[in-house]
C-alpha cells in the first residue's frame, strides 16, 4: 500500500526559522562533498520530508520542490525589520547605534563576526528589546541591562534575520567606499587601498552562500 506524503514547501524566507536554518546549515556543512545527501537534507529541514523518502519521489515531485525552493528572493534585498513581536510583546530596533550602551556593544564586539551562526540569536536580543514607548513616529527601547534572551529569537522567521544581518552589511559597505574615496586624496601605504577592496570583495562572495547550499 502507498503512503501518501504531504509536504510543506517554503516559498519565502518568512516561512522558515532561524533554529531551521541554523540546524540546516550545520548538516550542509557536515555533508559538504555530497550533493545528493545535501538536497536529502534541505528537504527534510525545510519541507519537513524523512531523508529515507527522498529517494521514492518521483522525478516531477522531486523537480518540482527543487524549482520552488529556488525561488526564494535573495537575502541581500531584504530590509531591517524595526519591530518584531514575540509572545505577544513587541521588540524594538535599537533606536540610535551611535548612542548604544557601552555594555551592548561590548557584548556585541565579543564575537569575532556578525554573521548568522550559533552566536547570532545573541546578537538580536541585544539589539531588540522591549519597546518602552511609541510616540510622534520615534520610539524608545528599554535600557539594556546585560540579560540575554536568545532562545526566543531562534522561532523568529528568517526574513527578520537577514533584513538585520544585511542592514549592517551595507553599512559597511557604504563605510568602505566612504574610506576608499577618502584614500584617493591621502598619502598612505600603497597597499592599504587593495587590502580594504578586498575585503569587500571577500564580503561580497561570503554573502552568495546561504542561496547557493539552497540550489544545490
Amino acid at each position: 500500500m502507498k503512503k501518501q506524503l504531504t509536504l510543506e514547501i517554503p516559498t519565502s524566507w518568512e516561512d522558515i526559522s532561524l533554529k531551521q536554518y541554523l540546524t540546516l546549515q550545520s548538516d550542509l556543512e557536515a555533508y559538504s562533498d555530497d550533493e545528493e545527501a545535501q538536497t536529502a537534507l534541505t528537504l527534510h529541514h525545510l519541507c519537513g520530508l524523512d531523508v529515507e523518502y527522498v529517494r521514492k519521489l518521483s522525478a516531477e515531485s522531486y523537480n518540482l520542490v527543487k524549482s520552488k525552493l529556488n525561488q526564494f528572493q535573495s537575502p541581500e534585498g531584504i530590509e531591517l525589520t524595526t519591530f518584531v513581536t514575540i509572545d505577544g510583546i513587541e521588540y524594538g530596533f535599537e533606536p540610535n547605534l551611535s548612542k548604544m550602551a557601552y555594555g551592548a556593544y561590548a557584548d556585541i564586539t565579543q564575537y569575532d563576526t556578525i554573521q548568522i551562526d550559533k552566536n547570532w540569536a545573541k546578537i538580536m536580543s541585544i539589539l531588540y528589546r522591549r519597546v518602552e514607548k511609541k510616540q510622534y513616529g520615534k520610539y524608545s527601547i528599554v535600557p539594556y541591562d546585560g540579560e540575554i534572551d536568545d532562545e526566543k529569537w531562534l522561532n523568529v522567521n528568517m526574513a527578520v534575520h537577514w533584513g538585520c544581518l544585511f542592514f549592517f552589511v551595507r553599512l559597511q559597505m557604504d563605510c568602505l567606499k566612504g574610506i576608499l574615496n577618502y584614500l584617493k586624496e591621502e598619502e598612505l601605504p600603497p597597499n592599504i587601498k587593495s587590502i580594504l577592496a578586498r575585503s569587500g570583495e571577500l564580503m561580497q562572495q561570503s554573502l552568495s552562500w546561504p542561496m547557493a547550499n539552497l540550489k544545490k
